[in-house]
Order: structure tokens, then C-alpha cells, then sequence
């Protein structure tokens, strides 16, 4: 429950595979350019109202800034992502997030495979080891014009805080609309469902499972930077009280600049 994710990003989020475009059916198909592959990079740098992973607050409910470095190389991609967190006095103030892996199409099918290392620089003073390995599989189609639906599956041996096993799944759906002006305009939600059989797991969260979900608005300006605006809530039972990671429903706005 104190964890992020580099791509959440989507985005977080929110954890959206984005169709790359169809492919030759029958095949798997590298996506570089016909000349060759390429290296490429991109750069983000964003500022959050609350920092969400999985429908849990990272920062107690405060503002977060975050950056991160992607590189990408035909289907093959790598990155490292960062974000300020909150985990109370004496812990860490920081994660850094490393991800690799590969995003071939199959027909009209986008994949995304992967594999992603959390870390929390500073936290091992903690009274149970945070960071934590998790490995992905995801697929994503375009149905129609400007859409996309997708699912995608974690699953992590040992999840953070020393939980045990951990399966996530998160079925995402995004929507382009009509631009206002030069204003680019994306709908987008995301429903999401996390169980653990450990008994640690269960104690963390006073449940073997749980569901999280959000909805919301992106705003793209220019290619370069976009402002989301997001609603999230979960269906857990002790986000009645006002816990260190709140996990009830919330409103949280995100400036982003990617380069």
C-alpha cells in the first residue's frame, strides 16, 4: 500500500496501455521506424495535489512533484520514474521506480510486458522492507476511432511492506473527444481489483481483497503538457477514518510537461 508505479501514471494513473497501431496479422511486428530501429528518449516532470497508487494516497494527502526518463528502442522500453512520498516520520521521503520491457502487436492487439522494481531511498529503517519486484502483461485494442480498452495483470512475490503474494488486475478505457480550440480533450477510467493470501497482507489492509477505481478529464496543450483532473475512491472499509494513506474518494489535479 505504500507503493507507485512508473507509468501510472497514467497516467498513473493510471496504468493505461496505449495502442501503438496495428500490426501485420499473424505476426509480431517491431514498431521502429522502416529505415531501422531507433533509440529514442523522452523526458516528464509533473506536480500532483495528491500522489495515487492504487487508490491509496503515497503523500498523506498532499501535493507530490514527479519526473521521469524514458527510453525506447523499436518495441523494447526502459525508464526510471520518481515522486516525492509521505509515509510518516522516520521512513522514506522519496521513490524511485525502475521499469523495463517490451510492447510487440499482434494484429489489432498492442501488448505491453514487463517487469517493474519500486524503491524507497532512505526506508531501511523501516519495521518491514518496502521495496518490491512486480512483473506485468498487458493487451489494449482499438475498437473504434479514437478509443481504446484495455487490461492488464501484476502479479509481485513479496509485495511492499513484506505482504506476501500479490495479484492485481486493472481493466482501463480512454476515449479521445472533439478538441476546444487547439485544447485536446481525453476521457479516461480505470477499475482496478488487488487480493493477497498472506496474512500480512490481510492485516495491512483488514481485507484479503480490494477494488479501486477512477474517472476523469486529461487536457493536452501543445503536445508537451496536459492537466488531469481526476476523480479516485476505493471500496475499503477503514478509509472512514482519517488514515496516514487515505484511501477514500478524492479529487486530485495533475500538471504535467513531457519533453
Amino acid at each position: 500500500m505504500m507503493t507507485g508505479t512508473w507509468a501510472k501514471s497514467i497516467a498513473g494513473a493510471m496504468a493505461l496501455a496505449v495502442l501503438a497501431g496495428p500490426a501485420s496479422a499473424g505476426s509480431l511486428k517491431d514498431e521502429a521506424a522502416p529505415s531501422g530501429r531507433m533509440l529514442e528518449w523522452s523526458a516528464n516532470f509533473a506536480v500532483t495535489s495528491d500522489y495515487i497508487y492504487r487508490g491509496m494516497s503515497q503523500t498523506n494527502k498532499n501535493p507530490a512533484v514527479q519526473a521521469g526518463l524514458d527510453l525506447t528502442y523499436g518495441i523494447l522500453y526502459a525508464g526510471i520514474w520518481s515522486s516525492t512520498v509521505d509515509f510518516g516520520p522516520h521512513t522514506a521521503t522519496a521513490e524511485v521506480d525502475l521499469v523495463a520491457g517490451i510492447k510487440p502487436t499482434l494484429g489489432p492487439v498492442s501488448f505491453d510486458f514487463g517487469v517493474i522494481y519500486y524503491t524507497y531511498p532512505g526506508a531501511h529503517d523501516s519495521a518491514a522492507e518496502l521495496n518490491m519486484l512486480e512483473v506485468k502483461a498487458g493487451a489494449s485494442v482499438a475498437p473504434w476511432k479514437g478509443g481504446t480498452v484495455g487490461v492488464t495483470g501484476f502479479w509481485s512475490p513479496d509485495y511492499t511492506g513484506e505482504t506476501g503474494d500479490v495479484w492485481t488486475v486493472e481493466g482501463s478505457f480512454a476515449q479521445e473527444l472533439p478538441k476546444i480550440r487547439d485544447i485536446g480533450l481525453t476521457f479516461s477510467a480505470l477499475v482496478g481489483y488487488q487480493s493477497g493470501d498472506d496474512a500480512a497482507y490481510e492485516g495491512a489492509f483488514f481485507t484479503d481483497h480490494y477494488t479501486y477505481w477512477n474517472a476523469g478529464l486529461t487536457l493536452g496543450f501543445h503536445e508537451r503538457f496536459s492537466l488531469d483532473l481526476r476523480y479516485w475512491d476505493t471500496d475499503l472499509d477503514f478509509c472512514q477514518n482519517d488514515r496516514l494513506f487515505h484511501c477514500g474518494a478524492r479529487f486530485v489535479a495533475t500538471a504535467k510537461a513531457t519533453f
